[in-house]
């Protein structure tokens, strides 16, 4: 049965999704608001039901965000609520910023325990920049340790809104929540745009569907849609015909058109996923349109090495990566190969978490384990030698692997990634974390008390610093109370240098890092004495060092094999032991000439791979 949604005129539409920091209760909340309205049953086992992917369900965190159509009745008028659940990690806030361009409201949820924290201050500027009404909602009022009031204050110190207007709900026992929708129908305003405009619609996310291709989530900004049209696509200039079109009551429901203001999905044998190119504009065969300002596109932060464990499984690796980033856009791949672990990718991802997750949905979704080699971030050199610049073709260059580090004669400067990160904590951990931030090279630029007891720090880190352990760090200081959010803030110069390893003298290409000057030598003890626990002894002595140019920082020995020459000495002359002993010394010194040292493959894999046990 095929819905009409003739019957919703813009006049009884809202879109609106759902934004907070990371568990705070948007999923929930999301639920809650689907029971009300009748979209899902009442049973106990709606938990986080617009979370769908496997990943979402095991760490209870959401990765990407949902859309839902809503029916409410109210005062006798049926209203289509259009629900988006966002992310709440810092990695998905690409996915927030997308999501809010469909919308023209938002329900900003604050747990009543925790208080504002990092997130909830970044995703509430980016609803205040798209100039959304925001309806502040105050969630957990039923935990024993809520303090709404002081939620309350700190929502008008920071956000300049009124007490009086925050709701405070209990999602989980549905308390209040029917006041939310009361609230979204009053205060967020209908979607600007009318039907009798020709089709004007924005793909606002897209996944694939093995079957019938590329699902794109849509907002109708003009005109209508309907199955049979002939549409264009205003950034492949490519054309389709629609096969069907409908809305998302979580799940997929089908329906004659689709109307200005409305969100829904369009398929229209779209074959690969880049032709659904997010912040794209849609129009009708033959009725141009202004196309919608996009996107930016999202920005890799965080560039980690990916080789399949065996080479044979290096096409089916291919195919699987293929097919993930269909669903995820905001991975880069480029291909890569590494003289120890043979041919692979170098993959760019927006954080972290982003990495973990995106790695998790190989193994589960795909069946492909990899190795995953330690995170790195893009630098730049700014070139000063002319013969280079007319090799590159231009005067900066950007160094995403060490082979490709130039050398410090032809470079002026060289520059790293910067983020501006914003921590909000208890008051009575600042000493600890800011020392932590001074250890990681960052320049502190405000510190805000939000009431008596939260404080917001702001400071610029070098995104290396960031980019490995410094969350679980913040975390451990903190008791888990401070949170953390940051966004880029350019590049900035840097003492940058590349550090190689030596093997008895050779250098090994795969083991060279750039590092700061500062942490060099510390980096460099480290990474010697891993080698040293790696690499198996062999008969003659290995030299195991790091240097940056010509000047060794590091060193450890690896003491070879040896036989027990004086076994079969017992009394005699002091000078037959000593003879015995010399002449395996220089047989030691021949062999070390002419011995190889073959560094092992899970030796690689070992100094080459995350740590994670630090």
């Amino acid at each position: 049965e095929k819905l009409d949604m003739a019957t919703y005129p813009v006049e009884s539409i809202r879109n609106f999704s759902i934004i907070a920091h990371v568990d705070h209760g948007k999923s929930t909340l999301a639920d809650r608001l689907l029971e009300i309205t009748g979209t899902i049953s009442k049973t106990d086992r709606n938990k986080q039901v617009l979370d769908k992917l496997q990943v979402e369900r095991e760490r209870g965190i959401t990765v990407k965000a949902q859309s839902a159509s809503l029916f409410y009745n109210h005062e006798g008028i049926s209203y289509l609520l259009n629900l988006i659940d966002t992310p709440g990690h810092v990695d998905f806030s690409y996915e927030v910023s997308r999501s809010l361009s469909a919308c023209q409201g938002v329900i900003l949820v604050v747990d009543a325990n925790e208080g504002i924290q990092a997130q909830t201050v970044a995703n509430f500027y980016l609803a205040f920049e798209a100039q959304l009404s925001i309806i502040p909602v105050i969630n957990k009022i039923d935990l024993k340790n809520a303090d709404p009031e002081r939620v309350e204050k700190q929502i008008e110190k920071l956000f300049d809104i009124p007490t009086d207007e925050c709701i405070r709900i209990s999602a989980k026992q549905g308390t209040n929540v029917e006041k939310v929708l009361q609230k979204v129908i009053e205060k967020i305003p209908p979607p600007q745009c009318n039907t009798a405009d020709p089709l004007k619609a924005l793909v606002f996310d897209s996944t694939f569907d093995h079957y019938r291709g590329v699902v794109a989530n849509i907002a109708l900004f003009g005109g209508e849609i309907a199955k049979g049209q002939k549409i264009v696509s205003a950034h492949t200039k490519k054309r389709y015909e629609v096969n069907e079109v409908g809305i998302l009551t979580p799940n997929e429901q089908p329906t004659h058109k689709l109307y200005a203001g409305q969100v829904g999905y369009l398929i229209a044998g779209m074959k690969e996923v880049t032709e659904a190119q997010i912040g794209d504009t849609l129009f009708l065969y033959k009725q141009p349109v202004e196309p919608l300002p996009g996107f930016k596109s999202a920005k890799p932060m965080v560039f980690a090495g990916m080789y399949p464990i065996d080479q044979t499984e290096y096409n089916n690796l291919k195919s699987a990566l293929e097919r993930l980033t269909l669903n995820d856009s905001s991975v880069t791949v480029h291909r890569d190969s590494s003289l120890a672990l043979g041919a692979g990718w170098r993959l760019g991802f927006l954080g972290l978490l982003h990495m973990e997750v995106f790695n998790q949905r190989l193994e589960q979704e795909y069946n492909m384990s990899v190795i995953l080699t330690a995170p790195t971030v893009p630098y730049k050199a700014v070139l000063s030698s002319a013969k280079l610049i007319k090799e590159y073709g231009k005067d900066q260059i950007t160094i995403i692997s060490p082979a490709q580090f130039p050398d410090k004669l032809s470079v002026s400067e060289y520059l790293e990634p910067t983020v501006l990160g914003t921590i909000v904590t208890p008051h009575e951990y600042i000493g600890k974390i800011i020392t932590l931030c001074q250890n990681r090279r960052a320049v502190q630029k405000d510190m805000l008390y939000i009431d008596e007891k939260r404080v917001m720090l702001k400071y610029l880190f070098p995104l290396n610093e960031i980019v490995v352990d410094f969350y679980d760090a913040l975390k451990s200081l903190s008791s888990g109370y401070a949170s953390f959010d940051y966004e880029d803030a350019g590049y900035q110069s840097a003492d940058l240098i590349k550090m190689d390893i030596l093997l008895n003298g050779n250098p090994v290409e795969e083991l060279a890092t750039i590092i700061h000057n500062d942490k060099a030598h510390a980096a460099g003890k480290l990474l010697c004495e891993r080698l040293k626990e790696t690499i198996p002894r062999q008969l003659f002595e290995i030299a195991i060092q790091a240097a940056i140019g010509k000047k060794i920082i590091a060193r450890e020995t690896l003491k070879p094999y040896r036989k027990n020459v004086v076994a079969k000495c017992y009394g005699g002359d002091i000078t037959r032991r000593m003879k015995l002993l010399k002449r395996q010394a220089e047989g030691k010194r021949l062999m070390r000439k002419i011995g190889n040292v073959e560094v092992p493959r899970d030796a690689f894999i070992r100094v080459l791979k995350r740590e994670t046990d630090k």
